[in-house]
């Protein structure tokens, strides 16, 4: 299943998931991609999300609004919906209508295949990407580093791994992190239960938690010209980009 966090009054771009796209709201975009892949569920703070949703055809459950993160908003939508511990869940961002479902796909497939190898699945699923080095200067795009099994090493804002003898042109690569997860039914409500750690608050990125406790993310590479809607810059230039 995925199920997309949705917040009305977020910090930098007021009741951005309504905000329209060529006549329709981000999150119904957003939703609307998703449904073809897998069952799809938007899990909101406000009526006023729930009530776009209905209006579009597209299911929404009201949640908390005190949750701190979406992570903590699709897990107690788990919970409500009474999900199996064996379930797949896909956390969506529900400011990103125009990411390719190739990358949901390849993430489904990811924790799927993985599962069968491994005897269990893993305990969370991710996707990254390769970025230029001028990217990876950006603190805003997170990078990520992986090890010989392509499961995630570390997280970071800043530019990683430093690159002291130019190597980096001469075939190796930075990646950078796209903000899509995937978890078990189990696995999800074992996330939220974790306490905050200290890397996750230096860096402002949750999904170190699960490394500092030793829990593994298994990532996929994946090819991707999306990008978050933070602003409504953001919004102007994803228009821009994807006129077509």
């Amino acid at each position: 299943m995925i199920i997309i966090p949705a917040r009305l009054k977020s910090t930098r771009f007021p009741n951005k998931v309504l905000a329209q796209i060529r006549g329709i709201p981000m999150i119904v975009r957003t939703a609307e991609l998703a449904k073809e892949i897998d069952d799809v569920i938007v899990a909101c703070d406000d009526s006023l999300i729930a009530e776009v949703c209905t209006r579009y055809g597209i299911r929404s459950i009201l949640t908390s609004n005190t949750h701190e993160s979406g992570t903590d908003r699709i897990a107690e939508c788990a919970r409500l919906l009474k999900l199996t511990k064996e379930e797949i869940i896909i956390n969506l961002q529900g400011d990103e209508p125009f990411l390719e479902q190739e990358v949901i796909l390849r993430l489904k497939h990811l924790m799927e295949n993985e599962a069968k190898s491994r005897g269990e699945i893993p305990f969370m699923g991710s996707c990254a990407k390769s970025i230029t080095s001028e990217q990876a200067n950006d603190p805003n795009l997170v990078k990520v580093v992986l090890n010989a099994k392509n499961e995630a090493i570390y997280f970071s804002r800043s530019k990683i791994p430093y690159d002291r003898e130019n190597q980096i042109e001469s075939g190796a690569q930075y990646l950078g992190h796209l903000g899509i997860y995937a978890f078990s039914g189990e696995s999800l409500q074992a996330f939220c239960n974790l306490p905050k750690s200290t890397l996750e608050s230096i860096e402002k990125l949750e999904q170190l938690r699960a490394l500092e406790y030793s829990k593994t993310i298994v990532m996929a590479k994946v090819e991707s010209q999306s990008f978050g809607i933070d602003t409504k810059e953001d919004l102007k230039r994803a228009l821009k980009m994807f006129s077509k």
